[in-house]
C-alpha cells in the first residue's frame, strides 16, 4: 500500500483535539497534552520511514496565551520536559530541529533549552522537524516586515528589488521548502493563524480523529489523499 504513495516533500500538521480527547476518556485537559507530546514522537519516526524529509507542526500559538492561566502553566510545564527529552530523541532518531515564532516571549530557561535542542541536532541528516512555538503566521509577517523595511532605511535592499522570494527569507521558515500538505486533526477546518504565507499552494486534508489517536494509519489516509491530488499551482495542467 505505502509502496505505490506519491510521498510529500513537507507535511504541516496542526495538533488538535487534546482537550476534547482528554474529556471522552473523563481525564484532565493536561493529560490529553501530554499523550498528544508522546504522539509527536511517535509520528516523526513513522515520517520519516514514510520517506517525508520535512515536519512541521504547530504546537503553541500567540492566541494560546489567552487560555485559563492554569492550563498555559502546565502546557509551559510539558514544553520543558518535551524540550529536555526532545534533544535526547533528535540524536536517537537523527532528527534536525528547530523552533520557529517569536522565542523572545518564552522564559528565558525554555529559550536556553530551544538553542541546546538547535544546537546538538543541526549535524544529524534525517527528518528535519520544525516545531511552531508562540508562532502566529500574522505575527511572523510583521517581525519579517520590519526587518526587511530596517534594511531598506538602511540601505542593504532597493525596493525595486523587493520580491516574494525575498520577502520569504525574511520569514521564520525560511530556506524551509513550503509544504506540500497540510493535515489538521480534530475536525476543525481553518489555519488558526498558521503558515499563512507558506501555505498558499499546499494541499489541505482535515480529520475528525483526534491528535492523540492520530497513528501511522491516519497518516497514510492523508498521504492517499494527497496522492490522489491534482497538483497544478495555479495552472493548468497539460494534456499528457
Amino acid at each position: 500500500m505505502e509502496e505505490n504513495l506519491n510521498i510529500p516533500k513537507h507535511v504541516a500538521i496542526i495538533l488538535d483535539g487534546n482537550g476534547r480527547w482528554a474529556k471522552k476518556k473523563h481525564m484532565p485537559r493536561n493529560y490529553g497534552h501530554a499523550q498528544g507530546s508522546k504522539r509527536v514522537e511517535n509520528i516523526c519516526e513513522e515520517a520519516y520511514r514514510l520517506g517525508i524529509e520535512y515536519l512541521t507542526v504547530y504546537a503553541f500559538s500567540t492566541e494560546n496565551w489567552k487560555r485559563p492561566k492554569e492550563e498555559v502553566d502546565l502546557l509551559m510545564k510539558l514544553l520543558r520536559n518535551y524540550l529536555a527529552d526532545c534533544i535526547k530523541t533528535a540524536n536517537k532518531n537523527n532528527m534536525v530541529v528547530r523552533v520557529i515564532g517569536d522565542k523572545t516571549g518564552l522564559d528565558a530557561d525554555i529559550q536556553e533549552k530551544i538553542a541546546e535542542l538547535e544546537e546538538v541536532s543541526k549535524k544529524n541528516s534525517g527528518l528535519k522537524f520544525t516545531i511552531a512555538l508562540n508562532y502566529g503566521s500574522k505575527d511572523e509577517m510583521i517581525r519579517g516586515m520590519k526587518a526587511l523595511t530596517k534594511d531598506c532605511v538602511e540601505g542593504k535592499i532597493k525596493i525595486e528589488d523587493i520580491t516574494e522570494e525575498l520577502f520569504a527569507t525574511y520569514l521564520d521558515t525560511y530556506p524551509l521548502p513550503e509544504p506540500d500538505l497540510l493535515i489538521r486533526t480534530s475536525g476543525e477546518q481553518r489555519l488558526s493563524n498558521f503558515l499563512l504565507w507558506q501555505l498558499a499552494y499546499t494541499e489541505f486534508y482535515f480529520t475528525e480523529t483526534l491528535w492523540p489517536d492520530f497513528d501511522k494509519e491516519e497518516l497514510v489516509k492523508a498521504i492517499q489523499y494527497y496522492s490522489k491530488r491534482d497538483r497544478r499551482y495555479g495552472g493548468i495542467k497539460e494534456e499528457s
